[in-house]
């Protein structure tokens, strides 16, 4: 099968592997792995995909290779990464893979001055490629840009949006602090809002976007920061693999002693904000050294330090500090900032115990009143009063009795570690919010003309247990994913529907019902949460249960139990959901949900801290004060709603992306361990497929990713241009620049308005663009070396047209001459004329003395007499001719002496005449007698050729009648189809919305059990195999008559192998399953040549094995049926056909034109050729193509099997075609004349040809 030629096959841990088709199964095909010969595995049809010639070969632009498919993607970032290059290209998306170490001089100042004004293509992929793109369209275009950074937890994207904004502040700043601190800002960025997870040792726990501000001359003046989403369940309980954020544990390691004691700090497992987690510091060995042992946890103490290249709690700390310095915080400020981050820690400390008394509340414990003072201290409170409002809440009476009456209601332990908790996560985010404001800050600007922005936010996330973070981050990354679909997909395929290129349509999945199902208006997950808090007695089962009832039937939500993790199915109804995103299940349990989309806290905590005696806690808490609605402090319900703030951050977000040019880097984590150089292919390719790379892939399989508009590029040059080129108009300056440049024709398209490149070809494009001046002049050298070559063609001409003036000339003045000697010889003649006259006359008259001798010579009598008076009468016109040159005679005298000639020879004439005609009428009457032999003869033929032709008509006639015959009987059944139809209609509309839902169903499956194993590997938990039930779906009753029949069938043969089916039909003498392995067999060729087709080569010719109105008739075409008629009742199996017709042989003839051919001589649309098939039965047995000037194209069955038509004789429609059946002689001669006997004769000889009714026929006939 395709000539050994290696293919990829799916892989449970590679994701693929290479291996070679060796069989042709029912719906699959079987591999051979090239690394375990000799074992076998089968693997669908469309999971199989062609390898490249060479699959050690790698490219920086995935668009080069010559097939564009998911394998080859992995292939290339596999051996790309092997090599320490974590960068390809996809077009225009970089794809950066995290390589967990530090490669030598990747970021250095050297390769960001070698990617200055240079453009993608031009230089390997890199990040900075992606920044200066963005830059250089900000600046040609005058519109901002955003690149949007996405990948999972761990990929990279943190790190890749510093160096975005290192080269960006490096290369185009204005050399002031401004650039510096954009910069510094973002470790003390990473200080309040990273921390250490399962899958990354620095995760962002909040999503930004950095804005970076230029003014009119493209330099950067500024930056704004914009925040999303800080993850504050962190702050009060972390797993136990995990850590809180990095700058508790940095304060703890690296604070100078007088801060330490002044703060009360100590080791990490002595807060129970930092013990319930992971409290090892990370560390160096020399850094370790460095903290002392009192602030080192027993688990660091034991275990050692946490290790990674980025990160050292100890040396952050001071780093951290010199940042804070840069970027204009001050000492106070900077303590400022330390003593809450303290005072969060020791109010996680306090604890608390049941009161004593009947009241019901609880009290403080002793062992926390150390830990009370501290706290209070740190955050400007009395001690007392913080006791308080920590063990009770104060509510105003809005009716009965006095109204705005106060009232305590003490507390229980578990609602006052709830209001602790809620005051700890209140005063830290609110922390945050000055970070980032005081960040913004330092470094304001007065204007921007543009910005380009960077979005660094949570990749999709997936663990075994999933809270409201987890929910609102993928909500996001669904939004995010929608966003790259409509800017990437939709939009680009719409531009190139109106620039008229006609680029093939690509299909990508559409997640709206997820999204709609989240921010729905009174029906979504964020509403139903909303109204659930507004409730006075809110729980988390109940808003669990009204997500199920509001959304029964919804395809993207279901319930725990129908997870793939064993974990997940232990989880009860109404304590979670399952919802299926675009990358795969992810279930969420809804405890503390409602808590955690509360934002506000309740009066009497937000009271004291707004009233605290620290100016700079009070400025935290100030704003939110102020905001306080009126209804809240006359005792109505508290409640600020954190998923709504979101969804409003989120589409505020999204409508300044959709209003800015859109750059993409999608980061890819190359395995769980995160280590180097260890590639896992499968969840790689997991992560390749969730990012929409393999969508790209199908639209720049014919796509065109690099553009520029024409009077973009004339704008750019104009400036710098002689007059003389400036004067084009901008579609033809650009053609100028393509034809100085050399660029091949087929690498660019001309649309309406702009210029369409081709993928892989951005050197060129960057040549254009290029507004480097030292290029300039080779440019213009080019421009004007084409100007030239065409106005040389037009010298060309006008030198040609002056040679032919010149031969004109020539040629009059001959003509002249010529008239001049004419008129001479003129004068002449007239002097002379009576002489010549009479002389031509006796010449004319001696002239027709050889008819005479000629008559005399056919005389049979007579013939020695006439020729003496012939001599005599030609002897006297000599002597007269002699007479008339030798003497002046008059125009009388030569006129009777000649008319005395002519009487003469009159005479003669007669006699000759009347002897001429004698034998003549003999001649004539044997002639006679001839032709009546001959016109009998004619006759005899014509007859015999007409009863021949009276022979043929009828047979036609009786093929016409027998062509209208089977089409009336068709359209009967189909009437009767039709009839029943209407009946079955509503059935077969819904078994069809099943099919469709089933398939959904089936690829979301498929990616839930992708995540589902990827979150077993990490947790080390096994994923019980489940057959997939599909007993939800009903079933129709043709396809429960269908599936009877098919189990009913006398011959199982899908699990026969290929060169089976072929050897049964070559030697069976068993009728029902000969026509049984025919249709197999017919069935899998069409499998394959689907598969062809689907995987053929970039920019290669279709094949076709038949004319296309042949096979747009198969059951494969999307058209030719109308609707109505596409879910008629199944056609008669071709099996059955073959015993009804008991092999009839039909012979046809339609004309054919190669793709390939259709365009080489447009002028001559004539020039067609023909395409004669023999049927025998319903499978094709013989095949011919006629081209003109071309060899005969002759296909004989079983040799040429995989060139031949491979469709049955009733899904050929060549039946129904008025005049395409022909007569069995018509095709015989034909196929005789092309060689065609000897053909088949060499093909039965050596045992290729499959047993059929011609090779019959011509082996009797050799016997």
């Amino acid at each position: 099968m395709e000539d050994g030629k290696p293919v990829w096959a799916p892989h449970p841990a590679d994701g693929f592997q290479l291996g070679t088709i060796v069989d042709i199964g029912a719906d699959s095909l079987t591999i051979e792995p090239l690394k375990q010969k000799g074992k076998t595995f089968l693997a669908p049809v469309n999971q199989v995909f062609p390898a490249e010639d060479d699959v050690n070969k790698h490219v920086e632009d995935n668009c080069s290779l010559m097939y564009l498919n998911e394998a080859t993607l992995l292939n290339n970032v596999r051996v790309r990464y092997s090599k320490d290059r974590i960068y390809t290209y996809v077009a225009n998306i970089l794809i950066a893979v995290n390589p967990y170490y530090d490669i030598p001089k990747l970021y250095s100042a050297e390769t960001i001055k070698k990617y200055q004004g240079r453009s993608l293509g031009t230089l390997p992929p890199h990040v900075y490629a992606i920044a200066d793109k963005a830059y250089r369209d900000m600046k040609v275009l005058k519109m901002s840009q955003s690149i949007i950074v996405s990948g999972e937890s761990g990929a990279g994207k943190t790190e890749n949006t510093k160096f975005v904004l290192r080269y960006l502040t490096t290369s185009y700043g204005t050399g002031q602090d401004i650039d510096e601190r954009i910069v510094e800002a973002n470790p003390l960025l990473e200080a309040f809002g990273n921390a250490k997870t399962v899958r990354n040792n620095n995760s962002s726990r909040f999503g930004k976007f950095v804005e970076i501000h230029f003014n009119e001359k493209n330099a950067v003046v500024g930056g704004f920061v914009s925040h999303y989403l800080l993850e504050k369940s962190r702050i009060c309980r972390q797993s136990s693999e995990e850590r809180n954020y990095h700058i508790f544990y940095r304060l703890c390691a690296g604070a100078p002693e007088d801060i330490r004691q002044k703060f009360h700090l100590s080791s990490p497992d002595t807060f129970r904000y930092l013990n319930r987690g992971c409290t090892r510091f990370f560390a160096t060995k020399d850094t370790d050294k460095q903290i002392l042992q009192n602030r080192k946890s027993s688990e660091h103490a034991k275990s050692g330090p946490l290790k990674d290249p980025l990160l050292d709690d100890h040396g952050d700390f001071s780093r951290m500090s010199v940042a804070m310095k840069k970027i204009g915080l001050g000492d106070t400020e900077k303590l400022d900032l330390f003593r809450v981050v303290a005072g969060v820690l020791h109010l996680g400390n306090i604890d608390f115990e049941e009161a004593g008394s009947t009241s019901g509340g609880c009290t403080i414990r002793n062992q926390s009143s150390q830990t009370l003072e501290h706290c209070a201290e740190l955050l400007g409170l009395e001690e007392d009063d913080l006791r308080v409002s920590l063990t009770t809440r104060v509510m105003l009476t809005s009716a009965g009795g006095a109204r705005g009456t106060a009232i305590k209601v003490p507390l229980k332990v578990e609602q006052a570690n709830n209001a602790r908790d809620a005051l700890a996560k209140a005063t830290y985010s609110r922390l945050f919010d000055h970070v980032v404001t005081r960040v913004n800050q330092c470094f304001p600007f007065d204007s921007s003309a543009n910005f380009i922005g960077v979005l660094d936010i949570a990749g999709f996330e997936y663990f075994e247990h999933n809270s409201f973070e987890q929910f609102c981050i993928n909500y996001c990354n669904e939004k995010l994913q929608q966003f790259f679909n409509e800017r990437i997909l939709k939009e680009e395929q719409e531009l190139y529907h109106k620039e008229g290129l006609g680029v093939n349509e690509v299909h990508y999945v559409d997640n709206q019902d997820c999204i709609d199902l989240v921010e729905a208006k009174v029906l979504g997950i964020l509403d139903i949460l909303d109204e659930e808090n507004r409730l006075p007695q809110p729980s988390d089962q109940h808003f669990t249960d009204t997500v199920h009832s509001k959304h029964k039937n919804h395809f993207r939500l279901t319930v725990p139990r129908k997870s793939k993790l064993a974990v997940h199915r232990n989880v009860r109804d109404d304590e979670g959901f399952i919802v299926r995103h675009f990358a795969g299940a992810v279930c969420y349990e809804t405890t503390k949900f409602v808590e955690k989309n509360n934002d506000a806290l309740h009066m009497s905590l937000e009271s004291l801290v707004s009233e605290s005696k620290d100016a700079f806690v009070r400025r935290l808490f100030e704003n939110s004060s102020n905001s306080r609605d009126v209804k809240q402090k006359a005792g109505k319900l508290s409640f600020i709603s954190v998923g709504n703030k979101f969804k409003t951050q989120l589409n505020i977000l999204l409508d300044k992306l959709r209003s800015t040019g859109s750059s993409f880097i999608r980061c890819i984590k190359p395995n769980l361990k995160m280590v180097s150089h260890q590639f896992e292919g499968a969840q790689i390719l997991s992560q390749l497929q969730c990012s929409g790379m393999v969508s790209v892939l199908d639209l720049m399989q014919g796509g065109f990713p690099s553009r520029a508009p024409f009077h973009e590029l004339y704008n750019m040059y104009q400036n710098y241009m002689p007059p003389k080129l400036t004067r084009l108009d901008p579609r033809l300056f650009c053609k100028a620049l393509f034809k100085a440049l050399g660029l091949n024709e087929n690498d660019y398209k001309f649309g309406l308005t702009k210029v369409f490149f081709r993928p892989g070809k951005f050197a060129e494009f960057d040549q254009i663009m290029r507004s480097d001046p030292d290029h300039l002049a080779e440019l213009v050298k080019k421009v004007n070396k084409w100007l030239i070559h065409s106005r040389w063609k037009k010298v060309q001409w006008c030198s040609l047209s002056v040679i032919k003036l010149k031969n004109k000339i020539v040629y009059r003045a001959g003509a002249c001459i010529q008239m001049q000697k004419t008129v001479r010889m003129w004068l002449c003649r007239k002097k002379h004329k009576p002489r010549i006259d009479g002389l031509v006359k006796v010449r004319n008259l001696k002239k027709r003395m050889g008819r005479f001798n000629e008559v005399v010579g056919g005389l049979k009598e007579g013939k020695q007499e006439m020729s003496k008076q012939i001599e005599g009468l030609e002897n006297a016109i000599d002597a007269l001719m002699l007479k008339i040159k030798g003497t002046m005679m008059s125009r009388l005298d030569i006129d009777h002496e000649f008319q005395a000639l002519v009487t003469r020879s009159e005479k003669l004439l007669t006699d000759l005449q009347n002897k001429k005609k004698e034998e003549e009428e003999r001649e004539r009457l044997r002639r006679i007698q001839e032709e009546m032999e001959r016109e009998r003869k004619r006759r005899e033929e014509e007859e015999q050729r007409r009863r021949q032709e009276d022979e043929d008509r009828r047979l036609k006639a009786e093929m016409e009648v027998k062509r209208k015959q089977e089409e009336e009987e068709r359209k009967k059944r189909e009437e009767e189809e039709r009839r029943l139809q209407v009946e079955m209609e509503l059935q077969l509309q819904a078994e069809r919305e099943q099919d469709v839902a089933r398939q959904a169903v089936l690829e979301q499956e498929r990616r839930d059990r992708e995540l589902a194993m990827r979150i077993a590997q990490s947790e080390a938990e096994l994923i019980p195999e489940e057959a997939l039930n599909d007993s939800g779906l009903r079933r129709g009753p043709q396809v429960l008559a269908s599936k009877a029949a098919a189990n009913a069938k006398k011959y199982e043969l899908s699990k026969w192998k290929y060169a089976e089916l072929r050897d049964a039909i070559n030697t069976s003498c068993d009728i029902e399953l000969l026509a049984a392995c025919r249709e197999e067999f017919h069935r899998r060729l069409k499998v394959y040549h689907a598969w062809k087709s689907k995987n053929k080569k970039r920019n290669a010719e279709p094949e076709q094995r038949a004319p296309k109105s042949v096979l747009d008739y198969g059951p494969t075409s999307p058209v030719r049926r109308p609707a109505a008629q596409q879910n008629l009742a199944p056609p008669i199996p071709a099996r059955q056909h073959d015993v009804a017709m008991n092999r009839q042989q039909r012979y046809f003839r339609i004309p054919f034109i190669r793709p390939g051919d259709q365009y080489k001589d447009p002028q001559n649309p004539q020039k067609k050729g023909w395409w004669y098939a023999h049927f025998d039965g319903p499978w094709i047995a013989r095949q011919m193509e006629l081209h003109p000037d071309k060899h005969p194209i002759l296909l004989v069955a079983g040799k040429d099997d995989m060139e031949m038509c491979e469709l049955s004789l009733e899904e050929t429609g060549l039946s129904r075609k008025r005049g395409a059946e022909i007569l069995p002689r018509q095709f015989e001669e034909i196929w005789e004349r092309c060689g065609g006997v000897q053909y088949l004769r060499s093909a039965i000889e050596s045992r290729q040809a499959r047993p059929t009714y011609a090779t019959a026929m011509l082996q009797s006939m050799l016997k």
